[in-house]
């Protein structure tokens, strides 16, 4: 898998994935949940080592060890986009509530990615993957893409 394309500075991103049917899910301390069909939007940040390269190389490695939320959804999802932007500035909460904001949006797992803020939740759900940009225009921000079959 080649994540040349992502670049190894600090960022915020989001991680689409699609699941083709309904599941129910084990996350963690969180417990079960059922996911509809359709799209789900990961926000996350890239604040260690190797910036955003280094975490989307973690998230898009199969297998990894279940360690975060997101381990558990990827069981049964596949990848499908990845928007990003570069930065230091912690934006994660931010970006949740303007993915919210867009047409379609749901939380399909309270405090899924957000144990550690006052957010509902840093995964949500779209029938179908929203235009990019609308994104930019309610978070104000040039934000990049890469499909995911350009990393394989």
């Amino acid at each position: 898998m080649d994540v040349s394309l992502i670049p190894s500075r600090l960022g915020t991103y989001i991680l689409w994935l699609t699941l083709d049917r309904r599941t129910e899910i084990e996350v963690g301390r969180l417990g079960k949940f059922r996911f509809s069909s359709g799209v789900l939007a990961y926000v996350g940040s890239a604040r260690g080592p190797g910036g955003l390269r280094a975490r989307l190389a973690r998230h898009l490695r199969v297998p990894r060890p279940l360690v975060w939320h997101i381990d558990a959804l990827q069981t049964a999802t596949r990848p499908i986009g990845i928007w990003f932007a570069e930065g230091k500035d912690k934006k994660e909460c931010a970006w949740a509530t303007a993915l919210a904001s867009l047409p379609g949006a749901s939380f399909p797992a309270l405090k899924f990615g957000a144990s550690d803020c006052r957010c509902p939740a840093h995964l949500l759900h779209f029938p179908t993957l929203p235009d990019r940009a609308d994104f930019v225009q309610a978070t104000g921000e040039a934000v990049q893409e890469v499909l995911c079959n350009t990393l394989y």
